[in-house]
């Protein structure tokens, strides 16, 4: 194995340098080079952001700089990563493995399929550990360095959390995991990609304090790529900005979120949602004419009770709580709180693929939770769902073109014309026709839910619910998706149930919002009163989580503070 890279004691010593990194992609891929001629540092103990939309080659940045690229594609001659001067490019295999987890590691996206499921927790952060200093540490040692890594990242009930599985924990507390993983080596570079992008802002706030926490207290350096400038005023010492591959500009925060010199970083800082709702300079929208009540949801009630093993005391989780709430024709109310709070069992209880336990769900003055048969497919033609992960629900061995006839078709619509509704809703979201015999796997991600919502509008419903159907996107495609659902709003007459844990998309897109905190309804107001004056104490929490809430709120002060 071999010996531990020494980092630099130097204030201007790179800790990280990469220089003229190329990345060839395999030929039958839409362009030549994943990354193109990019260069940059990260010092000790500083915060470098990468930015950029999805495909602008931040990943295969990250991946290449731990020797983790696909096959069929390769760093091209010229390019060099070099971690405190020692030249990264070329190892072979066994020394790469020595060097991650030890000198350099990782914190993933997705933390549920980073992580084990078959092994508990404390087994895991051991294995880290035992991959390096070749099971020398005793065991009970090692427990004692575990149990005290989970909790310096917060984490309650240690010993607990030891003898844990990832499926037992929330998406916040294995992100957590996942950073105590790659801390327990003491590295001294830390690359995390998009490790906050799923999490509500609660949870995205305290992920994103203990990165910084953590930063300081061990002077490492950190490489944290995003696509969301919130995130990048919270915690960037300096921003890198890329796209399709290529660099298009660097400096401190300050610089680049006061004075950007190029367009394309202006674009990417405009697309953050909510900012001009939030910080109370946009225009305010006209109130609108009080319409009847399309959707009525009354004294709504479920429990769940689950067992923990065998002989396990019983959970009780209390996921609506006499929930009240009315959306009136042509509006869009937003349902916001942390996860946890009820937001997608509300969703599903309104679509009856969960039942509520008590309560009414009327649509147009009929009693939902009545219907069944006949009725309940009627119903279910009038109220459609987008849902967060459109890989998920789009079936990846159909082609996108007969997932979205399949609704019309099966109400009676011939073959002939659902192909050309189909064609139609198709080019309306933005995407060709042509496409029609693709699969999901062909698409991005932004597309994907495009066609997602085309299939949901194949069937002209009166209520379009859209369950965190923007939250995996990056901020550009976000705001197109979001621009596309306002005009298809218009332009179908649609009522929308928009559910997010992301107050910044609830600003830009609400005409009302609802607030939940642990099943229950703690503020219910117009957008501007929401953002403007809460009166609930838990909102305001929300709010002040929000990432880059200080900076969007008061541009001006960003260059003093970002630099100071």
């Amino acid at each position: 194995m071999m010996n531990s890279i020494t980092l630099p004691s130097l204030q201007d010593a790179a800790l990280l340098a990469v220089r003229n990194l190329s990345i060839a992609l395999p030929s039958a891929a839409d362009r030549d080079r994943a990354v193109d001629d990019l260069s940059f540092e990260v010092r000790e103990g500083e915060i470098v952001c990468l930015v950029g939309e999805s495909g602008s080659g931040k990943s295969m940045t990250a991946h290449s700089i731990l020797g983790l690229l696909p096959r069929g594609v390769r760093t091209l001659a010229g390019s060099s990563v070099c971690l405190a001067g020692k030249q990264l490019i070329g190892l072979d295999d066994a020394r790469m493995r020595a060097l991650r987890g030890r000198d350099i590691a990782m914190i993933f996206q997705d933390p549920m399929s980073a992580l084990n499921p078959l092994q508990t927790i404390g087994r895991q952060l051991a294995e880290a550990v035992w991959l390096h200093d070749g099971g020398r540490s005793p065991a009970c040692e090692l427990d004692a360095r575990c149990i005290a890594m989970i909790g310096s990242v917060g984490l309650p009930a240690p010993q607990q959390i030891m003898r844990s599985y990832p499926f037992q924990l929330s998406g916040g507390q294995r992100q957590r995991v996942m950073i105590a993983m790659a801390l327990i080596n003491r590295p001294g570079l830390l690359i995390a990609d998009e490790p906050t992008t799923a999490l509500d802002v609660t949870t995205q706030r305290q992920i994103l304090d203990l990165v910084r926490d953590l930063q300081l207290e061990r002077r490492m350096g950190v490489l944290f790529i995003t696509h969301d400038f919130g995130v990048v005023a919270d915690i960037a010492d300096r921003v890198i900005v890329m796209r399709q591959g290529r660099l298009v500009e660097q400096g401190t925060r300050g610089q680049i979120l006061t004075q950007p010199a190029e367009p394309y970083t202006r674009q990417l800082i405009d697309a953050v949602p909510g900012r001009r709702a939030v910080a109370g300079t946009g225009a305010q929208p006209a109130p609108r004419r009080a319409t009847p009540p399309v959707l009525e949801v009354a004294g709504l009630h479920k429990t769940f009770v689950s067992r923990s093993g065998w002989f396990g005391p019983a959970r009780v989780v209390v996921a609506a709580n006499n929930i009240n709430f009315v959306v009136r024709a042509g509006e869009t109310v937003s349902i916001v709180g942390e996860s946890g709070s009820g937001k997608t069992t509300l969703g599903r209880m309104i679509m009856r693929l969960t039942e509520p336990d008590a309560g009414a769900i009327k649509l147009a003055g009929s009693d939902v939770l009545r219907a069944s048969g006949a009725q309940l497919r009627a119903y279910r033609r009038q109220v459609q769902i987008v849902f967060q992960d459109p890989f998920a629900s789009l079936n990846p061995r159909q082609p996108i073109g007969d997932a979205i006839m399949r609704g019309p078709v099966a109400f009676g619509t011939s073959h002939t014309d659902a192909r050309a509704l189909t064609a139609r809703l198709l080019e309306r979201v933005g995407l060709d026709a042509a496409a029609m015999p693709r699969y999901p796997h062909e698409f991005s991600g932004g597309q994907r839910q495009r066609i997602a919502i085309a299939r949901a509008l194949a069937l002209q419903p009166r209520v379009l619910i859209a369950d965190e159907a923007v939250s995996a996107l990056d901020v550009s495609v976000q705001a197109q998706v979001l621009a596309l659902l306002e005009e298809l709003k218009t332009e179908f007459g649609l009522t929308m149930l928009f559910i997010t844990h992301d107050l910044r998309v609830a600003a830009e897109i609400s005409d009302r919002v609802v607030v939940l905190q642990r099943g229950q309804v703690v503020e219910e107001g117009s957008s501007a009163q929401i953002f403007g004056a809460p009166r609930h104490a838990y909102t305001r929490q929300l709010l002040d989580a929000m990432p880059g809430k200080d900076i969007f709120e008061h541009p001006g002060s960003t260059a003093q503070s970002a630099c100071g």
